[in-house]
């Protein structure tokens, strides 16, 4: 492998990233609200997705120190409590995905019939996506990764699997079933596929993990520039392939295990062939390394964040060692645990929503500071005020998903980021609270026995 990543591998790695566990993780929950109009909930999260990719490609095009959206809002606000607020908050949104692909580990294992429901007592779909997240802590501890030709080859996989599962159930659906193929256009005046499309944003987030290594990408600001306007059409189009041929070929699958519907539809496409079984395996066999992997890179990008994050002073010291060679050991254990915790207690459709807030307040936040810089001739001010009033319009409808369908979790959503919040500015603005309190405390002076 030589030194550098080239178009090629940068491309595997962001569409990597989001068809890497998205598809299987999101396509239920986001199927179960709009069905048949599932298409327009994902052409309209790729397009905020494609003006989010467009903002960061601008920022990092205009700015010396070449990073994230860490790096972006130091340079462009100057501010570090920001900066540290917005570090934290995608922090939790890759927490969010890891438990998200955890869960659709642990689903996809469950689904197979050798697999019992429930292991000493307890339920076995927790225990095994928290035995996964165990296993890829284990390997990041080791110091495992995946190289850019490595991933050439498994997204290669990854997609042609899901594409030939696309064509073959278009070639079900019109040439062997005869049923009328359903394109939701009647959902089309409501919320529903607004709803989906804020909903299924955390697939479209794999992209943006090119910006936090660009030393090892070869001319980094085009050859991530080319990555980003490649991999989302391309995710989005693979999305819609596979999300319109399964809500027309098993809506009932969807509404019974909707988490699986997938590998229901794969049997169904194969049928015809004689190899029901085998494409239910095949596509199983896939939702299970497109998964691991996903929770293992995500994993290992995190740490990498974190560490940066640990360096600026924008992490306590107690995460982790900012002067460790590679990854910090006690980051991978600590984001570990808190990945584990999340996907044994929370519900898929509450950890997709969860994450997916994550990425729209940054990914907003990031097409807003490019739309600041509006007056300068490489800006196209009209996409990153898309971007923008996207996640707007976004935020509501998930935080309303939340109230309306799982209100506990919305309510502990609510309560989580007030307290994450609490300690965001407890912590980067102790310096300040600590010089409140000295002067408060000498304002006041000794205190008289008679008073």
């Amino acid at each position: 492998m030589s030194e550098t990543l080239g178009l090629k591998e940068a491309v595997s790695m962001a569409l990597g990233g989001m068809i890497g566990g998205g598809i299987y993780a999101v396509l239920g929950v986001v199927a179960g609200i709009t069905m048949s109009a599932i298409w327009v909930a994902f052409l309209l999260a790729g397009a905020v997705a494609m003006c989010a990719g467009y903002s960061y490609n601008t920022l990092n095009s205009l700015t010396d120190n070449r990073g994230g959206s860490v790096t972006f809002v130091q340079c462009y606000l100057g501010n570090a409590t920001a900066a540290g607020i917005v570090g934290w908050t995608l922090l939790f949104g890759y927490i969010g995905s890891m438990a998200m692909y955890a869960f659709a580990f642990g689903e996809f294992t469950v689904a197979f019939a050798v697999v019992p429901k429930s292991l000493g007592g307890f339920p076995a779909r927790p225990l095994i996506s928290v035995s996964a997240v165990a296993a890829f802590v284990g390997l990041n501890l080791l110091g495992a990764r995946t190289t850019g030709a490595a991933e050439n080859v498994l997204v290669a996989l990854k997609v042609g699997i899901l594409v030939a599962f696309g064509i073959l159930g278009l070639v079900y659906a019109f040439g062997v079933s005869g049923a009328s193929f359903e394109y939701g256009v009647g959902r089309l005046g409501g919320f529903e596929p607004v709803m989906a499309a804020a909903i299924s944003f955390v697939a479209f987030q794999g992209w943006q993990l090119l910006f936090y290594d660009q030393e090892s990408v070869e001319d980094p600001v085009e050859t991530i520039r080319k990555a980003v306007y490649v991999s989302i059409p391309v995710a989005v189009a693979i999305y819609v392939l596979a999300g319109m041929v399964t809500v027309n070929l098993v809506p009932q699958a969807l509404e019974s295990h909707p988490h699986v519907a997938l590998k229901d539809a794969a049997s169904m496409v194969m049928q015809p062939y004689g190899l029901a079984r085998a494409g239910a395996v095949v596509l199983a066999l896939s939702a299970l390394f497109s998964t691991g992997s996903a929770i293992n890179a995500t994993l290992f990008s995190s740490a990498h964040f974190a560490k940066g994050m640990l360096s600026d002073d924008l992490l306590p010291d107690q995460i982790g060692d900012a002067a460790a060679d590679g990854i910090p050991e006690r980051t991978v254990l600590v984001l570990g645990a808190i990945t584990a915790a999340f996907t044994w207690y929370g519900s898929l459709g509450a950890i997709t929503s969860f994450a997916s807030l994550s990425f729209i307040l940054v990914f907003g936040a990031m097409s807003y500071l490019a739309f600041r810089r509006r007056g300068h001739d490489e800006v196209n001010a009209v996409v990153p005020a898309v971007g923008t009033v996207g996640a707007l319009a976004f935020f509501p409808l998930m935080l309303y998903n939340l109230y309306d369908r799982e209100p506990n979790t919305f309510y502990m959503v609510i309560g989580i980021a007030a307290v994450v919040l609490a300690v965001e500015l407890l912590y980067f603005e102790r310096d300040l609270i600590q010089e409140e309190v000295v002067e408060f405390e000498s304002g006041i002076g000794p205190v008289r026995e008679d008073d």
